[in-house]
């Protein structure tokens, strides 16, 4: 089963708590073992100095993962994080993020993932990370 984008929204809605959603991620692109989401600005995110907080870029790559595993799999299916590395590169100010996730491994019982976190319009990321899930169901 392929899982298009709209179907990746509907997981996002059905699954993820209230404060996750309110960081606005909509989801671009979904393929056999990707995914790209958007994070909005948002001057709520911003800390002192104007750049996005890393803990709004950390959930959506977290968040992201979900998408880009489910999408791999087909379908949603009750996994959790078992490991989260991420490497600050550089400021978001004033930008929507593009999350992107590729799976690199899906076994039966975990994923591995690495995310690229790339400010719209720009050339290089911001963030990186690499995350290992379990998969639970």
């Amino acid at each position: 089963m392929t899982l298009t984008p709209a179907d990746a929204d509907k997981i996002l809605a059905d699954n993820f708590a209230p404060w996750v959603l309110a960081l606005g991620l909509t989801v671009q692109e979904t393929g056999e073992r990707h995914a790209v989401l958007r994070l909005p600005w948002s001057e709520s995110l911003a800390r002192d100095g104007g750049g996005l907080c890393g803990q709004a870029l950390m959930a959506a790559a977290d968040t992201a993962t979900v998408i880009a595993i489910s999408a791999a799999r087909g379908a949603y299916g009750p996994m959790t994080t078992v490991q989260q590395s991420t490497s600050f590169q550089r400021p978001v100010v004033g930008a929507d993020v593009l999350i992107g996730v590729r799976v690199t491994k899906l076994g039966k019982r975990m994923a591995f993932a690495d995310i690229t976190m790339t400010p719209k319009g720009a050339d290089e990321p911001s963030a990186t990370a690499s995350t290992v899930y379990a998969l639970l169901g």
